[in-house]
């Protein structure tokens, strides 16, 4: 038996290959409890810092990568330690068969690993936001995400980095000024996009808006619903889907509606020019009392505002606090009505309106 073990099969000895499948084999089959038991102990480690820590959603982010990234790497090694059968290391296009199984294998060792970082990044995001969301500035969560999706990027190119240095065996310092004069002309192609991604720092540092506001940035007015590294989604008043670059939300005038301290609304009533004075004064003071009476309404005005050859104008100004828009369309509903039962009420004509025909003749 022990003959049979030593006996030479492609280089390495039986005994090699029995040693290398089950170690594998045993990596395999507790790659879910081994996985499982390592989260656990970091469970309770993280728990005790974080109040917000949600164990489920760290299992189902960093269980699976993790056992892969295990599996692999103890594979990886095991088979690193055999030796490369001589009879396969041909060469194909100036390479070794042997030299590009180990860049293959270390591309995916180093990919497994970037994923497991990844997976991470989105359970740190994951916490993070669970906290945020006891704030009721909606900014925190908006810049968590951006970090998120940022560090991503990041991470990803220094992954490929780093699969071009240790698999590739490529010069790093070359690749990156290679990498420097496509970049430089991948960079002007790129403008706007690049004016995009620097717009976005500006916004979520400077923030003229943050996610949920009410905003008007050219024609469009609607809701911010989120903040990109490249553009702003806004949901219009008609329930579209707005993407607007983050360049033109910097560079254009914007208005942030939900950041007004007030609502106004304007009234303006054109007169008859034949209305008389005692009636004017008369119609003042029944608006004036009624608004007066009105709790929402923080400040009012109501004045005689111009006389002209056409009407005499009436201009009621009211502002209230930065209420809910249908509260507010509901008040200003009834101060409407409320001027116009008044002006029937007092018989007072709008200007321009029709006066009544005069009674035909009665035929003989």
């Amino acid at each position: 038996m022990n003959h049979f073990l030593q006996q030479l099969v492609f280089d390495n000895r039986i005994k090699d290959y029995l040693w290398a499948a089950g170690i594998i084999l045993f990596a395999v089959i507790l790659n879910k409890i081994i996985s499982r038991y390592l989260a656990g102990l970091l469970c309770k480690l993280f728990k005790r810092n974080w109040k917000a820590f949600d164990q489920q959603k760290f299992i189902d982010l960093f269980i699976h990568p993790l056992g892969i990234f295990l599996v692999w790497t103890i594979s990886f090694i095991v088979l690193y330690k055999l030796n490369f059968p001589k009879a396969w290391n041909i060469i194909i296009y100036k390479y070794s068969l042997q030299s590009i199984f180990h860049a293959i294998g270390t591309a995916i060792e180093i990919a497994v690993f970037i994923w497991l970082l990844l997976r991470i990044i989105d359970f740190i995001a994951n916490v993070l936001e669970r906290k945020a969301n006891y704030t009721a500035d909606q900014s925190d969560n908006q810049l968590i995400i951006f970090f998120k999706d940022f560090f991503k990027v990041v991470l990803s190119i220094v992954g490929l980095l780093l699969i071009v240095r240790f698999a590739f065996n490529y010069n790093i310092s070359t690749v990156l000024t290679g990498l420097s004069i496509v970049g430089a002309a991948i960079a002007l192609s790129l403008r706007e996009s690049l004016e995009n991604l620097i717009a976005s720092f500006v916004i979520f540092f400077d923030k003229p808006f943050t996610t949920g506001d009410l905003v008007k940035v050219q024609n469009i007015t609607g809701n911010v619903e989120r903040i990109g590294l490249r553009s702003t989604r806004i949901r219009t008043e008609q329930k579209s889907y707005v993407t607007v670059p983050n360049k033109q939300m910097v560079d254009s005038i914007l208005d942030n509606l939900s950041l007004r301290s007030q609502r106004k609304n304007d009234l303006w009533l054109h007169l008859n020019l034949q209305t008389p004075s005692e009636k004017i004064k008369q119609l003042l003071t029944t608006v004036k009392n009624y608004l007066s009476k009105i709790e929402d309404l923080q400040s009012w005005n109501v004045l005689v505002e111009d006389i002209n050859q056409q009407a005499i104008i009436l201009h009621l100004e009211c502002f209230t606090l930065p209420i809910e828009m249908a509260q507010f369309l509901s008040l200003k509903q009834s101060i409407n009505l409320f001027a116009l039962e008044t002006l029937e009420e007092m018989d007072i004509k709008i200007a321009g309106a029709m006066a009544p025909a005069p009674p035909l003749p009665e035929r003989a």
